[in-house]
């Protein structure tokens, strides 16, 4: 078929969209699992852990942590997998990947030197779970070899090895700490057996929907993939070269008007993650500069993306000092110049963000 031919301002909107960043706001925390299909889990706290900040960015104010640990523990509507919550409606999708071997071979030869320890850590979890890493014996025959934080790190390792193949899940988390059990016991059984092929496309097909817009092919990102092969439909944006695919119902969507708002961003937000492709759709640079020297960095330690309508239009630096009881704003970064109307948005976002937060405002650009 001929490719759709859309402005940026249509692609925009596309991915706003799908990512329940327009003025539509979800209900419920399972509601945006099941929208976005990945929650991103990251522990860094500098305003909020990832996946709090990004259902708070769709949920509002009335979003508490209380109500993800209901889905994820008590309702099992999502559920933990390789670093991210996951709709339990996909569940199917990845236990045909779990079906498959190992893709690296240290990992399959260290288990299959490890038979033993494996056998030790099942029948524990049998016995006691739901165990914590630390509350399980170190039974390897073999240790873990690696160049990073995993070196001689054997119960950990084998654990996301098992978690990788389906054998234990995660059930439940103490703070950061995770607590472990056979997957029979978290997740349900019983479901129908889809090939590797076919959940491939189906997930591919789900990430479309999440994005609105994507490119079939391009350099992985990290944790989970922002291509989508052959599925949807062909599009080409105007001013950005290659094609696209795009979501067939979110382009019948289109023909609604598009009403936005402002939002500020987890620099692990789905809508921003690929850099690349912000760049492309939204004429946005971002880098994520906690890891650069103080002098080196242009926005900030943990800058957060301002979305504004159907455009990212700068980023807020701010850290959330809660020994002190304070959000403390160090600078807005304005891409272009703003209307008033702009700037009050962004300043009642800001404001919005430290009510949940339960801080007070404190900016010092004033």
């Amino acid at each position: 078929m001929q490719p759709h031919r859309l402005s940026r301002a249509d692609a925009r909107r596309l991915a706003v969209r799908a990512q329940l960043l327009d003025a539509r706001r979800p209900a419920l925390v399972a509601e945006v699992i099941d929208e976005l299909t990945v929650l991103n889990i990251d522990p860094t706290n500098a305003i909020a852990p990832s996946e709090d900040h990004i259902l708070w960015s769709r949920l509002g104010s009335g979003y508490d942590h209380a109500q993800l640990q209901q889905a994820v523990e008590t309702d099992r509507s999502a559920f933990e997998y390789d670093g991210m919550y996951r709709a339990i409606a996909d569940l199917a999708l990845y236990q045909a990947q779990q079906r498959q071997p190992l893709k690296y071979r240290e990992s399959r030869d260290w288990l299959a030197a490890n038979a033993a320890f494996r056998s030790d850590v099942l029948a524990r979890l049998r016995e006691e779970g739901p165990l914590r890493t630390g509350d399980i014996a170190d039974t390897a025959s073999e240790s873990w070899a690696s160049s990073g934080w995993t070196n001689n790190r054997n119960v950990t390792q084998l654990l996301e090895l098992l978690h990788r193949l389906g054998d234990v899940a995660i059930c439940a988390r103490t703070g950061r700490e995770r607590w472990w059990d056979l997957a029979e016991r978290v997740l349900p059984v019983e479901l129908p057996e889809i090939d590797f092929e076919s959940a491939t496309r189906q997930r591919n097909l789900r990430r479309l929907q999440s994005l609105g817009i994507a490119r079939a092919k391009q350099t992985q990102v990290p944790l989970e993939r922002m291509d989508v092969g052959d599925v949807g439909e062909p599009a080409v944006v105007d001013g950005v070269p290659g094609e696209w695919r795009v979501d067939p119902v979110g382009l019948d969507e289109a023909s609604v008007p598009f009403n936005g708002r402002t939002a500020l961003l987890s620099p692990f937000d789905r809508l921003i993650f690929d850099r690349a492709r912000a760049e492309a759709l939204f004429d946005f640079e971002y880098v994520l500069e906690m890891y650069k020297p103080a002098a080196s960095r242009r926005w900030g330690y943990f800058a957060l993306p301002i979305l504004h309508g159907d455009k990212l239009i700068g980023k807020l630096d701010a850290k959330a000092d809660r020994k002190a009881g304070v959000l403390r704003v160090f600078a807005v970064h304005a891409d272009g110049d703003w209307p008033p109307a702009t700037h009050a948005h962004v300043r009642s976002e800001i404001q919005a963000l430290a009510d949940w937060l339960e801080l007070e405002l404190v900016d010092a650009e004033e």
